[in-house]
């Protein structure tokens, strides 16, 4: 199948793909997203278990995805306060990019990703979806 890209770009004010990148290709931000969804993570010291983040540039992180509209803060009163973060819609409709990424490297990059060594599938990771 063959697009033509040029005249799509006529349509756009700038490219998609690079805006998309803008948006979630700061170092860390696509980490934090995958253990919001795949871990469940909602608290600011489970964030800090991701190899390599600080505090400073996770609270930036947040900061900038919550500006972005992919995370929401709450805050729940209390001693001491609570606060939490939580993926928005907008955030959730990147969990098919990330699964793409997964699949992309399990199944092209087996030696480097899976315990094994084994070219692997989604399916072969996560079991049949349940319905």
């Amino acid at each position: 199948m063959s697009i033509d890209f040029a005249n799509a770009m006529q349509q756009l004010k700038r490219c998609p793909i690079d805006f998309t990148f803008q948006v979630i290709g700061k170092k860390f931000t696509v980490l934090i997203l995958r253990n919001m969804m795949l871990i469940g993570h909602v608290r600011f010291n489970e964030f800090l278990t991701i190899e390599g983040i600080n505090p400073k540039t996770l609270s930036q992180r947040l900061k900038e995805m919550q500006k972005n509209g992919l995370v929401e803060r709450k805050v729940y009163p209390g001693t001491p306060v609570k606060i939490e973060y939580h993926l928005t819609e907008r955030g959730w409709a990147l969990k098919p990019l990330l699964d793409q990424m997964i699949a992309f490297s399990i199944q092209h990059y087996p030696k480097e990703v899976c315990m094994d060594g084994k070219p692997k599938t989604l399916e072969d990771l996560y079991g049949k979806p349940r319905n």
